[in-house]
C-alpha cells in the first residue's frame, strides 16, 4: 500500500512539474501597447430634425471630413478627439395641400447647417480590428442656408401640368444657436493597420434655434440627429 502511494506520488509530481513547464513555455508575450497614431476620415451624413418622423424622404445627404489622433490607453481602450467639418439639416414636406380647380400646392424646404465639430470618443476593442465608441460632440455653428420648391400641379381634363418656383436664402446666423453639444454612439472595423470604416449616430443635446429672449411656448425645440458612415486612415 505505501508503495502505491509512493507511485501516486511521483506520478503525481510528475505531471505537476510538465504542466507547469508546459505553461512557462507556452506563456505568450506580453503584448505592447499600440503608438499613438493620427489620421484623416471622411464620410457621408444623412441627417434631420429631431421634430420630425424618422423617415428616408426627412433624411437631408451631407457630407464630414477632417483628422484625428487616437491615443491608446490600454490594450482594450484608447481615447480618439477629432476635428470635422460636419454638413447637418433636414429636409422636409412643409405643406401639401388640394385647391380648387383640380390644383395642389406641395412647398418642400431642405436646411444646410454647416458646423466645425470637436468629437471626443471613447473607443473599447472587444476584439482585434474592431471597436465601440461613445463621446460627446460639440460643434460650433458656420453659416447655412435654407432652399425650397413649391411644385404647383394642375389636371385639366386628364392632363397635368407641374409648375415649380425655387428659392434659396442664407440663415440669419443670429437665429442659430452657436454651441451645439451632442453625444455619439457608434462601431467601427480596421481591414489594414491603416485602413478602416466607421458608422456613428449623434444625437444633439442642445436646440438648434437660438431661443434667447423667448418665451417657454414660443421656443423652438428642434435638435439635430445624423448617421454617419465613413473611413478613416490612420498614418
Amino acid at each position: 500500500m505505501n508503495k502505491l502511494f509512493l507511485g501516486l506520488a511521483m506520478v503525481a509530481g510528475s505531471l505537476v512539474f510538465a504542466q507547469e513547464t508546459k505553461n512557462v513555455t507556452a506563456a505568450p508575450m506580453t503584448k505592447v501597447k499600440e503608438p499613438i497614431r493620427f489620421g484623416i476620415k471622411g464620410g457621408v451624413n444623412f441627417s434631420q430634425f429631431s421634430e420630425q418622423q424618422l423617415s428616408t424622404k426627412n433624411l437631408r445627404p451631407g457630407f464630414n471630413a477632417g483628422v484625428f489622433v487616437n491615443i491608446p490607453l490600454s490594450e482594450k481602450f484608447a481615447i480618439q478627439p477629432e476635428v470635422l467639418y460636419n454638413q447637418l439639416g433636414s429636409k422636409s414636406v412643409l405643406t401639401e395641400r388640394d385647391l380648387p380647380d383640380n390644383t395642389s400646392v406641395k412647398v418642400q424646404e431642405n436646411y444646410s447647417l454647416n458646423y466645425i465639430s470637436v468629437p471626443v470618443m471613447l473607443h473599447m476593442k472587444p476584439a482585434d480590428n474592431f471597436y465601440i465608441e461613445a463621446g460627446p460632440e460639440v460643434s460650433y455653428f458656420i453659416n447655412g442656408k435654407y432652399t425650397g420648391d413649391m411644385i404647383t400641379t394642375t389636371t385639366v381634363g386628364g392632363n397635368t401640368t407641374t409648375q415649380t418656383e425655387s428659392y434659396s436664402r442664407d440663415l440669419e446666423k443670429d437665429r442659430v444657436k452657436k454651441l451645439n453639444l451632442g453625444f455619439g454612439l457608434g462601431l467601427g472595423y480596421y481591414f489594414t493597420p491603416n485602413l478602416g470604416i466607421n458608422a456613428r449616430y449623434v444625437n444633439s443635446l442642445t436646440h438648434v434655434a437660438n431661443n434667447s429672449g423667448k418665451p417657454e411656448n414660443m421656443k423652438d425645440k428642434e435638435t439635430n440627429r445624423v448617421f454617419q458612415i465613413g473611413l478613416n486612415y490612420k498614418f
